[in-house]
């Protein structure tokens, strides 16, 4: 009863008008007026800012052509090796001499290139369509090294041909030398399982580390030339390496793609 009485006598009395008002303090005032600047600046920004949106990639130097494993076509022992690793061969020049049991045969190039790996040695044992040597074809000395990258096959429509890529070399001190330049010259159309590019690279382990989250697709990208560099090739810094780029490097790429709104990732 006690309480209906108070309930009863609070509608009966008039409404408290003349109690003070509590206005907002003056800090609260001031964190109120910082909140709706910054989310008025936060809106402006997504409607007229940009962020650059980098994609990056692993991938090799290379002369473009490719490479080919030679294979012994004989079973024999290795009595001699003819050629060495990095120098140049001809088409049909030698590579190994092989005993066997017909008599002594070499071992020649299928196709001019580069020597990039010797697997045979003096005193081994071969046999016919085993692994003897990597070859890299490249038609001649002044051939331009290209970079042969590997992207990932969801965001591979995602980079545009002439694109700007900056390449970290593995032989080449970042800190010091900075990253080589280059533009996305040519997309692949489909992704490559790892036996394609064991056949165009010559190297299961690299072809392996590459299609370790899947068959990427591959973007060839051709260097920026600089005739005052070592190398031949521009760089992020003013001279680059003193010394020359060699194929069959491993590098990474970051691709420099085109800026967008940061309203857009919001938007479906």
């Amino acid at each position: 009863m006690q309480f209906r009485q108070q309930a009863l006598s609070k509608l009966q009395s008039p409404e408290e008008l003349d109690l003070p008002v509590r206005y907002a303090r003056p800090q609260g005032l001031l964190v109120l007026a910082v909140t709706l600047v910054v989310m008025a600046a936060s809106s402006v920004w997504a409607v007229t800012g940009s962020v650059p949106s980098t994609l990056r990639a692993p991938g090799i130097l290379t002369h473009g052509q490719g490479s080919y494993v030679l294979q012994s076509p004989v079973t024999g022992q290795v009595t001699r090796v003819l050629a060495e690793e990095g120098k140049r061969l001809a088409a049909n020049a030698p590579v190994l001499k092989v005993r066997t049991e017909q008599g002594d045969k070499v071992v020649r190039a299928i196709a001019a290139g580069r020597v990039t790996a010797l697997v045979a040695r003096i005193g081994t044992v071969v046999t016919t369509g085993a692994d003897v040597a990597t070859l890299e074809r490249v038609a001649g000395t002044d051939d331009p090294l290209l970079a042969t990258l590997y992207v990932p096959a969801d965001r591979a429509a995602t980079v545009p041909v002439g694109a700007a890529v900056d390449l970290t070399v593995q032989s080449v001190p970042t800190q010091e030398y900075g990253t080589l330049r280059g533009r996305v010259k040519a997309i692949g159309r489909a992704a490559q399982s790892r036996q394609k590019i064991t056949g165009f690279l010559g190297d299961k382990e690299l072809a392996g580390q590459f299609t370790k989250d899947g068959p990427p697709v591959a973007v060839l990208v051709q260097l920026e030339k600089s005739p005052g560099t070592k190398s031949g090739y521009a760089w992020s810094t003013s001279g680059g390496p003193p010394f020359a780029l060699d194929s069959m490097t491993p590098a990474t790429g970051a691709f420099h793609l085109a800026e967008q709104r940061p309203i857009d990732w919001l938007l479906p």
